[in-house]
């Protein structure tokens, strides 16, 4: 088992120390690299696609939004290594493992579907699957022997990806939902993925028709970049200025 093991920590090691750099690169590739797809030609299954990769997506930002405003899990790294302050187990941390990992695999599938190049899934989804079970495989390594027993006890509880809802409004029941500290942590990354997301219908739509043709869709779809760009300026402004600070509980 240990030889198993061995090699994926290492390569879960190197995924999340230079994660930050090298997914942005692989996504650009593959959606710069590869034209998107007009479904059988058919611009009402384009418009279906669309709608699903988004309601995916926005699935996995939600799922990140209520782990984060209930039990946030200080492991972002030190020094670009895994690290962990304390072992989470409360919130949605008691009913899966690694929800946040989750939620980010959920939006990167989402802008697979808006973009839906046989390529891009069939390079992109074992690629990040690949790199976020090797992240996880490192993370759990680090944690049990962190924590040991107390840790080997959590896993045999809760699932390592699936959430098990039951019991959730329990796990969820006296705890105070944090707006400030979803807002800090995840302006950046809500504006990246849905910025990219528009930026791809927007792509899709000049792949195979004339701009004159669609410009009432694309200057709405404009519209929608203009103000996530606000949304996220106005986020950044009231971090950096101390305007918004995370409330912590006493």
């Amino acid at each position: 088992m240990a030889g198993v093991a061995g090699p994926l920590v290492r390569c879960g090691n190197v995924f999340f120390r230079y994660r930050n750099a090298l997914f942005p690169v692989v996504l650009a590739a593959l959606f710069f690299g590869f034209r998107p797809e007009y479904p059988r030609g058919s611009e009402w299954l384009d418009n279906l696609t669309d709608v699903v990769g988004v309601l995916v997506a926005v699935a996995g930002q939600s799922l990140r939004v209520a782990v984060i405003g209930y039990a946030y899990i200080v492991r972002g790294g030190r020094n670009r290594r895994v690290y962990a302050e304390g072992l989470v187990t409360q919130g949605f941390f008691a009913h899966s493992r690694n929800p946040l990992y989750l939620g980010n695999i959920l939006v990167l599938f989402g802008l697979f579907i808006i973009h839906d190049n046989t390529w891009v899934y069939a390079i992109g989804v074992p690629f990040f699957l690949f790199a976020y079970i090797a992240i996880v495989a490192t993370d759990e390594a680090y944690l049990r022997r962190l924590f040991g027993a107390g840790y080997e006890a959590y896993t045999s509880a809760v699932p390592r990806w699936i959430p098990t809802f039951a019991g959730l409004r329990t796990s969820l029941d006296g705890m105070r939902f944090n707006w400030q500290r979803v807002i800090l942590k995840e302006y950046g990354s809500t504006f990246a993925w849905a910025g990219g997301a528009v930026v791809l219908m927007i792509a899709d739509t000049i792949a195979y028709f004339p701009y004159s043709t669609r410009v009432p869709y694309i200057n709405a779809l404009l519209v929608c970049l203009v103000i996530l760009a606000i949304g996220w300026g106005t986020a950044r402004y009231l971090k950096k200025s101390r305007r918004l600070r995370e409330v912590r509980a006493a």
